[in-house]
């Protein structure tokens, strides 16, 4: 068996300063995920564990433990059953399977399939949750630094699936709900819009719609002002009948 990568690793140059990221077709005829990186490449499944590893025979390592969390607190759980925890090595475990999932995401990202980066960017935001939620309490505020990138992706490419269906009003829609996630992260929404998530997402919200259409309302007031800056005063009390009718 031939292990040298030497040839597809110079068929394949590397390009600094930007996610150089492809499918494949596997020696079983489905699709893989590779990233070139300055050393060699990295190759993932598509789709489950993006090592293709199965734990304790879960699709991951996350559901395996959201699944005794259930055995604990499920209605139908025996009374001697000890309380549901998980170590420091578990939480260890658990951040470098989220790990997997966040490289994969963002090499998914520029290949434009939004899809599975919604699929994976939700399915670390639940895995946010459940670490915060069980892990050690030392440790949460470290991994919540980590959330506003995860919004930003997920809702970047919730817009995308919109927009793609040309549906540019749902798309916008979609970036201001991802926008408000990461105001709700501060006492200070202010300071949420200084954030680059924040301003990544109000990048493509404003380049997304066109120029919002004149109301009549400001048609008239506009057209008012003009009247009276060039002494028009009986037009001017036109549009101010108009403006009073619409008021109305």
């Amino acid at each position: 068996m031939r292990r040298d990568i030497s040839r597809i690793l110079r068929d394949w140059p590397y390009e600094p300063g930007k996610m150089n990221a492809r499918l494949v077709d596997s020696e079983d005829g489905s699709p893989r995920l590779q990233v070139r990186l300055d050393l060699g490449l990295l190759q993932m499944f598509l789709d489950g564990r993006p090592d293709g590893l199965t734990p304790h025979g879960f699709p991951s390592l996350l559901e395996y433990h959201e699944s005794r969390l259930d055995a604990t607190t499920s209605p139908d759980a025996a009374e001697d059953v000890a309380p549901f925890s998980i170590s420091v090595e578990d939480c260890q475990a658990l951040w470098e399977e989220g790990l997997q999932y966040a490289h994969r995401y963002v090499a998914l990202a520029t290949l434009d399939d939004n899809d599975r980066v919604v699929r994976d960017t939700v399915r670390n935001l639940r895995l946010l949750d459940f670490l915060t939620t069980h892990g050690p309490q030392d440790e949460r505020q470290t991994l919540e630094q980590f959330r506003p990138y995860i919004i930003m992706m997920k809702h970047r490419s919730l817009a995308g699936l919109l927009a793609r269906d040309a549906e540019p009003r749902a798309a916008a829609l979609t970036l201001e709900n991802g926008m408000e996630a990461l105001a709700a992260l501060h006492e200070d929404p202010k300071k949420a819009e200084q954030m680059s998530e924040y301003r990544s997402l109000k990048e493509i919200h404003d380049a997304l719609l066109p120029s919002r259409p004149a109301s009549r309302k400001e048609t008239l007031t506009q057209a008012l002002q003009t009247a009276i800056a060039e002494e028009k005063y009986e037009e001017a009390a036109k549009l101010r009948d108009e403006l009073k009718r619409l008021r109305e």
